[in-house]
């Protein structure tokens, strides 16, 4: 082009954030752009158990936490979007399961955690009767309770997304085909390296936006912004099991945590596959895969009594949850940004908060330069 694309808005980030905002940017009428390193969603999206949290684990001492606050009102928003109610229309995103269950361990404390969980839970909980359990949870000694939390196919959701906005989706090289500085006027320029010929288009955003969760850190460098304590990363060793198992979504809560959380889907060869988190794959951290595994097998062999998982096959992966720093390594309470001057820096912390964070990212933005364009 020989001259700079004029847009009131750059996105880096083609994960749940970016995507979800380069929606309602879209809606809202600004000109607008998303460029992406890697595969869409392909960091902590991607890796996700998709489940659309209302609070349960920060509600499990009967408190209703900072942490619950934020977050009890977004399986509803969810629930809206993917009824195709509201903006992002989600309604072609498959859905793992329309709600999960609740289940708990035979101490006491445990029993004391579930009564102070569906206390504090803005969605709806209602404690099963036997004959209404799920058999896979048949055996289990204590009480077991239906959350009106859906578990959303994080693959579908980044598709259903990405084909709404498919001409204002960039593929970008960041080693090597992008170039980040000011203009003569001291606007700041993000340049994009053809990789056929080197030629250059030249993007001048209003508002540069950073959704790239672990990316972030390299991407403020490369935009010249100072160092400092913005990213904290909390690292998860998941578990996954795949052949001869029921379907299972939902958490066994232990105490004042959940001890196993567990998702399912289906591979390509509709085989049943668990994901497995909660305190597993916290303290799975500082094992190795082989140490992991087998004690994800005596977990899940006390938690789900009856259940045969003798023909599962096991794995594991690594991932990083990329946060706002909160110090000592702690969870943020909540979504964060970060603002400096034309530049701001998102972190969603939990898949059902991405909502929250495009709301707040949406009240900073200038109202839009000019009516829309085809970016084609």
């Amino acid at each position: 082009m020989d001259s700079p694309l004029q847009l009131d808005a750059v996105v880096f980030g083609g994960g749940a954030t970016g995507l979800w905002l380069l929606d309602a940017l879209t809606a809202a009428g600004h000109r607008c752009l998303l460029l992406e390193a890697a595969d869409l969603g392909s960091g902590q999206t991607i890796a996700s158990q998709g489940i659309i949290h209302g609070g349960l684990k920060y509600s499990l001492r009967g408190v209703l936490t900072a942490s619950a606050r934020s977050i009890r009102d977004m399986p509803e928003r969810w629930r809206m979007s993917l009824a195709g109610e509201l903006r992002p229309d989600l309604s072609h995103t498959r859905r793992r399961a329309e709600f999960c269950h609740l289940w708990q361990t035979r101490q006491l404390r445990s029993r004391m955690a579930m009564l102070g969980a569906l206390r504090g839970l803005a969605v709806t909980a209602r404690v099963l009767e036997d004959h209404e359990r799920p058999e896979v949870l048949a055996g289990c000694p204590g009480s077991v309770a239906r959350l009106d939390e859906q578990v959303i196919e994080p693959v579908s959701f980044i598709g259903d997304l990405a084909q709404q906005h498919a001409a204002a989706i960039l593929s970008v090289d960041p080693a090597g085909g992008l170039e980040c500085d000011h203009d003569p006027s001291g606007r700041r320029r993000i340049r994009l390296l053809s990789p056929a010929d080197g030629g250059p288009l030249d993007l001048l955003p209003r508002t540069t936006i950073l959704c790239a969760g672990a990316g972030n850190e390299e991407l403020r460098a490369q935009l010249g912004l100072p160092p400092g304590p913005v990213m904290q990363r909390r690292p998860l060793h998941m578990v996954v099991l795949r052949g001869g198992l029921p379907e299972l979504n939902g958490h066994c809560v232990d105490g004042m945590a959940t001890r196993v959380t567990i998702t399912s889907t289906r591979d390509h060869a509709d085989r049943m596959v668990w994901q497995v988190g909660g305190q597993i794959s916290e303290l799975g951290v500082d094992l190795d895969r082989r140490r992991l595994l087998e004690h994800a097998r005596s977990e899940l062999t006390a938690v789900l009594p009856g259940v045969d998982l003798s023909a599962a096959d096991w794995g594991s992966y690594r991932v990083d949850r990329a946060e706002a720093a909160a110090g000592g390594g702690t969870r943020p309470g909540d979504a964060a940004l970060l603002e400096d001057g034309d530049v701001i820096t998102a972190f969603p912390t939990k898949l059902a908060l991405v909502p929250r964070l495009v709301d707040r990212i949406l009240e900073r933005m200038a109202p839009a330069g000019g009516p829309p364009h085809d970016l084609t």
